[in-house]
């Protein structure tokens, strides 16, 4: 069955004269031997871009990075002290243009076990994982709305006990969900 990209829900609230900065981020699904998960991280409250939101590792694209899987592999490396060597780039998903300004590839990646983490404290507050399984069911996919000034946001949501996974995360991940679905059909 062909596969259709999830529409963008969020509109622009930065200008839209302003160019989207380019960035990516690594959706690594972790091999755990009685399941797989999705590691992602929840930033700390006082960055500028998206402070305390759940997010995968990943960031701006630097001028030294060739390609988006560079970035991501970079970018997951500062942040949680990742190494490439435990990922497998498998693929990468279409571009999200957030509400924010930012235009993210996804990279997606194959992680395997055995990593020790080194999260910086400066970005990171805490890494975790939830079972792709989880993710992956359309039942845990929610559709919010919420006003920012004078703008209608809305926005998926996937709430996995504590963590409120919203926004660029949860399309993403929806992306991801359209992805496998349409493969399976």
């Amino acid at each position: 069955m062909p596969w259709t990209p999830e529409p963008v829900l969020e509109p622009r609230v930065r200008s839209e004269k302003t160019e989207p900065v380019a960035a990516a981020v690594l959706i690594g699904l972790v091999m755990r031997p009685d399941q797989v998960t999705v590691l992602l991280t929840q930033r700390t409250a006082h960055l500028n871009d998206h402070a305390g939101q759940i997010s995968f590792p990943g960031g701006r694209v630097e001028p030294e990075d060739l390609g988006p899987a560079a970035t991501a592999l970079r970018e997951t490396r500062e942040e949680i002290g990742l190494a490439a060597d435990f990922i497998e780039i498998i693929g990468v998903l279409p571009e999200h243009i957030t509400g924010t300004g930012f235009r993210v590839v996804p990279v997606v990646g194959l992680v395997t076990p055995g990593f020790v983490l080194a999260p910086d404290p400066f970005e990171v507050a805490l890494v975790f994982e939830v079972p792709l399984e989880f993710l992956m069911d359309p039942n845990n996919h929610e559709t919010r709305r919420a006003t920012v000034g004078d703008v209608v946001r809305s926005f998926y949501t996937m709430p996995y006990r504590e963590h409120f996974i919203w926004g660029a995360t949860a399309a993403m991940l929806r992306n991801l969900y359209r992805f496998l679905a349409a493969q399976h059909a």
